[in-house]
């Protein structure tokens, strides 16, 4: 797929504005990973580019990477989708930087409308990534009912102690860049529950972008875990793509419409207070759920959730107007 989507792109070469569309892609699901509940892997799906992403991280094979390590630099770039991966890694990385504080300053003074936009939004991905399924039967019906119960299992797990030990931030960078790229399934979420959220998403990349290089010692193994995670997927996921699309694609929708649980806006954090070396820290163990009270508030949030729904809307316009192959 990838490689006849590079013949089509030389038939018709890129120019700026296309890349510019993978990069504002990018940013978008960084954006999304800093988010608990939000799947990174749903913009790529509900862009258009999720398949694409998929066969990309595939090409990055030990043959190719045996070509970058002989310095053999432009077919290296022959044989993978580089220069998208370039674009689109730069777009997730700035999502994930520029993110980190302000999401921190919005949970904290408007968590309702911050949730009620990611509700909105996901509400939407669940329409357009279920119409991907080109025909809907038993089967496919029966796939989309086990995702969506993944993630609310998920959703209703409890969250463990924070560790900070290098073995087990290497299976955090696994266990999360596995779950950002499966749409519905939430690396930071996934993040939350193993209880190195805060440690990681919050503190290390904060401390990184006041050039605090201390917090490298926590990234570092995150990044080593990611990586690890994100090659193994990819290979498991174009074989299932390439197989089983409608099965794959029903089950990835009840994903995306389990997780809807998990984000909405009106809920009641359930936190309880652990001791550690002395000192007391209070942590989110969980969420009681309930309906909103009729309010100015409540209107304002489901204006927000409405804004979130047409913002998705738009997204798959455009990104079913615009050629993926040009890109």
């Amino acid at each position: 797929m990838v490689a006849a989507e590079r013949m089509n792109a030389d038939e018709n070469p890129p120019n700026f504005k296309t890349w510019l569309w993978v990069f504002l892609k990018g940013a978008g699901m960084g954006a999304a990973n800093v988010i608990p509940g939000v799947s990174g892997g749903t913009v790529a799906f509900i862009t258009g580019i999720y398949e694409r992403l998929i066969g990309a991280i595939k090409s990055l094979n030990p043959a190719a990477l045996k070509l970058l390590a002989g310095r053999r630099f432009s077919e290296f770039a022959g044989k993978t989708d580089l220069l998208f991966l370039v674009v689109l890694g730069a777009g997730v990385g700035i999502g994930i930087l520029t993110l980190a504080k302000v999401l921190r300053f919005l949970f904290d003074r408007h968590a309702v409308f911050v949730w009620a936009f990611f509700f909105g939004l996901i509400l939407a991905s669940v329409i357009f990534v279920g119409a991907k399924v080109r025909r809907w039967g038993a089967a496919t019906a029966l796939m989309f009912v086990a995702g969506a119960g993944v993630a609310v299992g998920v959703a209703l797990m409890k969250p463990v102690s924070e560790n900070a030990s290098t073995p087990y931030l290497i299976l955090c960078g696994v266990v999360a860049m596995a779950s950002m790229i499966i749409p519905g399934i939430s690396g930071s979420f996934v993040l939350l529950l193993m209880g190195n959220y805060r440690l990681i998403m919050i503190e290390s990349v904060a401390k990184l972008t006041d050039f605090d290089f201390s917090a490298l010692r926590v990234l570092v193994p995150v990044g080593v875990g990611a990586a690890i995670g994100l090659v193994a997927l990819s290979h498991f996921l174009a074989w299932i793509f390439k197989r089983f699309h409608d099965l794959a694609v029903s089950l990835l929708t009840g994903f995306v419409a389990g997780s809807l649980l998990i984000i909405w806006p009106w809920k009641t954090e359930v936190r309880e207070t652990l001791e550690a070396a002395g000192k007391a820290k209070e942590k989110v163990t969980g969420y009681q759920w309930h309906w909103p009270d009729p309010s100015g508030e409540t209107l304002a949030a489901v204006a927000v959730m409405a804004a979130g729904f047409a913002l998705v809307w738009a997204m798959e316009k455009v990104s079913g107007a615009t050629s993926e192959p040009s890109v």
